[in-house]
């Protein structure tokens, strides 16, 4: 076992990000048993926060910003549920940027720091999922350098269309300037309102931008993803087997995600073999 990395990112916040994040890892870890880390590197925090309500953990104590000092991450693993492990973040963490700069000489250096540490958890997952701020720093470069793939996350308004032509760019030229071996390999809408014409127009200039790598799951506006948020990730099953209508549906979507990009990561592997 040695897990796949995917930084989930945009450079537009409020698109949907910290959702995806959360679902994918929850969905990845409860629904397809894959033993699953979420490693939250934004200094909100807001990923680590759901996660903690869906685990009922009123304080986690040990943070990223921890691990980073004792130069250890496994020291600040919470496990939140069965396959599911998070690394949170804290505001303490804000100050990554000056620990790189100060703490380490050449630009190689200073983008494979976070690499170095994740790089001994990989033995112990089938996938690890990387959120981010939504800003050009050394948070989105280490990122982008420890990972395998990105997805991007696209809410249907023109400010996050330019986010994803901004991170697409500034991620060719993280390739290109060091040599890093990184693939974009879903760009997901999020929170669409299906039945608004501004939101399939900006959709359909996605598709047309891009081609098929925007995800054919569409991940529309529901208020069960909301409520989510606020009290943590859940999925309710009867007795009689049957999962709850409103989690099935928020579920669902990003099982068919998952799948989607096992799928892409197949092909992609396959097409490099070839």
């Amino acid at each position: 076992m040695v897990a796949t990395v995917y930084t989930v990112g945009n450079f537009k916040g409020g698109v949907g990000k910290t959702k995806i994040v959360t679902m994918l890892g929850y969905d990845n870890a409860v629904i397809r048993g894959k033993k699953t880390l979420v490693l939250d590197l934004d200094p909100q925090a807001n990923a680590s926060q759901i996660l903690a309500k869906t685990a009922n953990i009123d304080n986690i104590e040990r943070t990223v910003t921890q691990g980073l000092q004792e130069n250890d991450f496994s020291i600040c693993i919470t496990p939140i549920v069965e396959n599911l492990d998070l690394i949170a973040c804290d505001t303490g963490f804000r100050s990554f940027n000056k620990y790189v700069l100060k703490n380490f000489e050449t630009e190689e250096e200073q983008i494979n720091v976070l690499n170095k540490l994740i790089e001994p958890l990989k033995a112990n997952y089938d996938a690890i999922f990387i959120d981010v701020p939504p800003t050009i720093s050394e948070f989105s470069d280490n990122a982008m350098a420890a990972s395998d793939y990105s997805i991007i996350a696209f809410q249907t308004v023109i400010e996050s269309l330019d986010g994803v032509a901004k991170y697409v760019g500034y991620q060719n030229f993280m390739v290109e300037r060091y040599g890093i071996d990184l693939q974009i390999i879903d760009i997901i809408p999020c929170m669409v309102e299906p039945d608004d014409s501004l939101d399939k127009e900006i959709l359909n200039e996605a598709r047309e931008l891009y081609g098929n790598v925007v995800s054919e799951n569409v991940v529309n506006y529901q208020k069960r993803l909301r409520r989510y948020s606020s009290e943590g990730i859940y999925i309710q099953k009867y007795n009689n087997g049957n999962y709850d209508q409103w989690d099935f549906n928020a579920h669902n979507i990003f099982t068919n995600i998952l799948n989607e990009l096992e799928g892409r990561k197949n092909y992609l592997t396959d097409e490099m073999e070839a």
